[in-house]
């Protein structure tokens, strides 16, 4: 079982209560607009990252992060992105590619909107796990917990951090 702590959208804000929160995970994946390379920092050193540059990110952390990660975490294919859409409205730049490939798994950010939905037609799970910084237009910061077990994933936790 892999226990993975899902942040996007810190915009070079990084709240404390991140690490209280993410202190049991086995992985930290943050799906873009880190704002700066601190942030990158602080989660690199606190558990293994794996991450995405959004589109805030500068050149430093363009280097240093892919905009697309596609990998295997147990059983699952996993595919995370900064900017993806979601079912019924996914992004032109991914629209093609995921019809045919689809991911068990497909995580993006930008929106600043938490969303957990399921593709039936691809069956494919997707989230967003909101924003965890302070600027932007969402009123709460949140996070995400969940565990991948097997091909299972399982025990899905939404967070939130406080206003903004």
């Amino acid at each position: 079982m892999t226990k993975i702590g899902l942040i996007s959208d810190t915009h070079s804000y990084l709240d404390e209560a991140v690490f209280k929160h993410f202190e049991h995970c086995d992985e930290i994946w943050h799906i873009g607009d880190f704002g700066n390379a601190s942030v990158a920092d602080q989660l690199e050193g606190f558990k293994p990252l794996r991450g995405v540059y959004g589109n805030i990110d500068d050149q430093e952390l363009r280097l240093r992060f892919p905009e697309d990660l596609r990998f295997t975490c147990e059983e699952v294919d996993v595919w995370l992105t900064h900017i993806g859409g979601y079912p019924g409205k996914y992004a032109p730049r991914i629209k093609k590619k995921i019809t045919e490939d689809p991911p068990q798994l497909f995580i993006t950010g930008h929106s600043h909107i938490l969303k957990v939905m399921y593709d039936q037609k691809l069956k494919c799970l997707h989230l967003n796990p909101g924003a965890a910084g302070k600027q932007g237009w969402h009123k709460v910061r949140t996070l995400m917990r969940f565990e991948i077990n097997g091909n299972k994933i399982e025990h899905l936790e939404i967070i939130e951090l406080a206003g903004r």
